[in-house]
Parts: structure tokens; C-alpha cells; sequence
């Protein structure tokens, strides 16, 4: 059984793939024209100050809508800026248009384009641009994980100690539970980084460059695609809720001697807000 002729529901994976990956490079060739002129851009709040949103995020959410109705309308979509259009093919595309939307704003360059395909909450296709490094990050369910083409694994040789953590947050975690998390990472003698995307922080767990990631709360958007990249390269994952895409659950992903040092650092037991 392979993966262009297993179960009926997924049928045509692998040229989802092919399409996930021109999708992700032409979304991200548009993100990086927006970027390049972001001071002229119109911008928004959402929940708070530090909760943003541009013309830029809902542009290219919707080039990537288009793009993927024409060529799968039977699919579903669920993206951070329009919210879920469900389907009837089992397959939902989990997009997050421009995943760290503070550091876009502000001229960094650590924000990706994020576009992972669930089946059942299972992710089987994940691709991540990063336009300003150059970047594609791609994997497909039984296909390995690539960077620009060559395969990536997650680290063999680094642990918690030796190598860094990505920690995430947002406001629906009270600041004293992030604030336990970095302890206990201190505590062990490790080093962690936030640099405003999760998304591309989880590539990175995929690349080896960071040997895990943890968010006590995260959206379906920000982690279908970087989970995909982890599993195929050789990574573990708390599984995201299938059953409830549009509900955000905690994050965890490592290399597998690391996962569950990572999973007691990371838990919190603060209830969320």
C-alpha cells in the first residue's frame, strides 16, 4: 500500500504535496512583497496590543484559499484569519498565512508561511517558507523531511543540557506558568529562545537545530505543518486533538531521547485563562 493508493480518503496526497509546496513558495514570495513595504501597511489589534494583524496576513490567506479551492474543492480549509470552511473529502488544509506576525511587522526576518494538511487531526503534509532566510521546510506522511531539498533529522547528538529549547506563549497563558517553564530550563543548566513564530521554531526542531519545542497553548494553524516535519524526521509530538482543530491545545516536540525530560520541564499547572 502506498500513499498515492491507500485508504479512499487519501487519495492524492502526494500531489497535494507537490501543490503544498509551490503554494507555500508563491504565499511566501507574496508575504516577502508586503514585507518589504510593511511601513505602508494597514494594521490591527486583535485580543491586545500585541496581538496583530495586517493586509498582509489576510492577503495572503486568501491567495492560499483560492489557490487551493481551485485545484481541491472538496477539501476543507481552516486558517488563523477566516477561520475553518469545513469539506467533504476528509482532508483539511491547516494554514497560518504569516506566523509571526509581531516580528513581520517590526522587520525581523523569523516568520514563516505555514501550510499543513490534516487527515482525521493526523498531519500528513507540512510545508513551511521562510522567505527571508530562503527556506522550505517540507515533509509528506511516509516521505521524509526535506530543507531546500535535502533530507533533515531531528538532533541525535544534543539534549537539553548541550542544546536550546523553543519556548512559546501568548495571553492565554498566565506569565507564571511561562516563567516556571524557563525556570526549569535554567534549572537543568539548558538555554532556550523565543523568537516570536512557532511555526518556524518547530521547523527548527525538525532541522536539529533546536532539540524541542513547548507551548502550554497553541492554535491548529501554528502546529499541523510542524508537526508533520518533526514526525518525518525522526521527531516525537504531543498529538494535536483531532477532534478539535479550532480549539487550541499545549504543544510539545523533541527528539525522541529528549521528549520527556522536555514533557515534565514543560507542564504547567496553572489552569489556562
Amino acid at each position: 500500500m502506498t500513499l498515492d493508493d491507500p485508504a479512499p480518503a487519501e487519495t492524492g496526497i502526494a500531489d497535494r504535496f507537490a501543490f503544498a509546496k509551490e503554494l507555500a513558495e508563491a504565499a511566501g514570495a507574496l508575504a516577502l512583497d508586503f514585507f518589504q513595504r510593511r511601513d505602508a501597511l494597514a494594521v490591527e489589534t486583535k485580543r491586545h496590543a500585541q496581538d496583530l494583524v495586517s493586509e498582509a496576513d489576510r492577503s495572503v490567506e486568501t491567495l492560499i484559499r483560492e489557490r487551493i479551492a481551485k485545484a481541491f474543492p472538496k477539501d476543507g480549509i481552516l486558517g488563523e484569519e477566516f477561520g475553518l470552511e469545513p469539506g467533504s473529502s476528509g482532508l483539511t488544509w491547516v494554514i497560518d498565512p504569516i506566523d509571526g506576525t509581531s516580528p513581520f511587522l517590526n522587520g525581523m526576518p523569523n516568520w514563516c508561511v505555514s501550510v499543513g494538511v490534516s487527515l482525521s487531526g493526523e498531519p500528513v503534509i507540512g510545508v513551511i517558507a521562510a522567505p527571508c532566510h530562503r527556506e522550505l521546510y517540507a515533509a509528506m506522511r511516509g516521505g521524509g523531511a526535506t530543507l531546500n531539498g535535502t533530507p533533515i533529522r531531528v538532533t541525535d547528538t544534543l539534549d537539553l543540557r548541550s542544546g536550546v529549547v523553543g519556548l512559546g506563549s501568548n495571553d492565554r497563558v498566565p506569565p507564571s506558568a511561562v516563567a516556571g517553564m524557563i525556570a526549569n530550563i535554567l534549572e537543568i543548566g539548558g538555554g532556550f529562545i523565543r523568537n516570536g513564530s512557532g511555526a518556524l521554531m518547530l521547523a527548527y526542531v525538525a532541522a536539529g537545530r533546536l532539540v524541542g519545542y513547548a507551548e502550554p497553548s497553541m492554535n491548529a494553524w501554528d502546529c499541523m505543518a510542524g508537526h508533520c516535519l518533526i514526525l518525518e524526521a525522526g521527531g516525537k509530538v504531543l498529538p494535536f486533538p483531532g477532534d478539535a482543530l479550532t480549539i487550541p491545545a499545549r504543544i510539545l516536540a523533541a527528539a525522541p531521547d529528549s521528549f520527556d525530560e522536555l514533557d515534565r520541564l514543560s507542564a504547567v499547572s496553572v489552569p489556562l485563562r
